[in-house]
């Protein structure tokens, strides 16, 4: 499937306008069913609906599952495909019969964003309940210098990004800032989840060695999943949202924002940072 859409455009420039090709980033819906066993049978339900940039969907099912606490592991998992061959828009997951998912949690998240308008203490502490690795005492000590390469690095491995503009993209580095994996997406949520998804496939949570960084804003969605693969140090090019930033705080992550140049914002977990 593809991941940039071709199209032409009107260019306008001091009143002359001119036509050009030029390319979008894809963007397409992608439903999540969920197959396990409910008491002697076996059950599917649509969990999701999430517009995505086609690529690495099994992963950002995967993570997806992961993130919202309805997998633990990726053993957890029997089998993952697409549910019609002529429709690659639809992703099923069915679970070993073993695994009993949280029926409630399936209905909708039972941890909240900060769209729902709800205090925001009550969030942090939701995600506590949920979230599969226990906090940890760690040593971790990154020299500024090494943070400040990272987002270069990461745009460097974002080729649709490059074509489109559209994209948002993340990164998993090692602590000597060696880049692993990375994922881009229309959505930073997705982006995210495929990450995550990725690592979990390749046996590397939790996360606690590595650093995340993230081509756009630090948001409270994307924190909490961070926290849910057992991340210590998240890196963005934007600004964390309050709630993120307290999340950050409550969970002893370092929260770095506005990174560019020489130049970040340290919103939590300040002594993880040589200066």
């Amino acid at each position: 499937m593809q991941q940039v859409v071709r199209t032409t455009i009107k260019k306008v420039n001091n009143g002359n306008s001119t036509d050009a090709d030029d390319l979008l980033a894809a963007e397409e819906p992608l439903e999540i069913r969920l197959e396990f066993t409910d008491g002697s049978k076996r059950t599917q339900k649509s969990l999701s609906v999430t517009m995505r940039t086609p690529g690495h969907d099994f992963e950002l099912a995967t993570g997806f599952l992961y993130t919202e606490g309805i997998i633990t592991s990726a053993t957890d998992i029997e089998a993952i495909n697409n549910c019609k061959t002529d429709n690659k828009n639809i992703v099923c997951i069915s679970l070993q019969n073993s695994i009993k998912p949280n029926i409630g949690n399936l209905e909708r998240n039972f941890y909240t964003t900060s769209s729902c308008g709800v205090c925001g203490k009550a969030s942090i502490e939701s995600v506590k309940t949920v979230c599969p690795i226990p906090d940890s005492l760690d040593s971790l000590r990154i020299a500024y210098t090494l943070i400040c390469q990272l987002p270069d690095k990461l745009r460097a491995q974002q080729d649709v990004f490059e074509n489109t503009g559209g994209l948002h993209g993340c990164a998993l580095f090692d602590l000597n800032g060696n880049l692993l994996l990375s994922r881009e997406d229309v959505g930073r949520h997705n982006a995210l989840d495929k990450l995550i998804g990725a690592a979990l496939n390749l046996n590397m949570l939790p996360l606690d060695k590595h650093i995340l960084m993230l081509s756009g804003r630090a948001s409270f969605e994307l924190v909490q999943k961070a926290i849910m693969a057992g991340v210590k140090l998240i890196a963005a090019v934007g600004a964390p949202s309050s709630l993120a930033a307290e999340m950050a705080e409550e969970r002893g992550i370092t929260l770095i924002g506005f990174l560019r140049g020489e130049r970040f914002n340290i919103y939590s977990g300040a002594e993880r940072i040589i200066v």
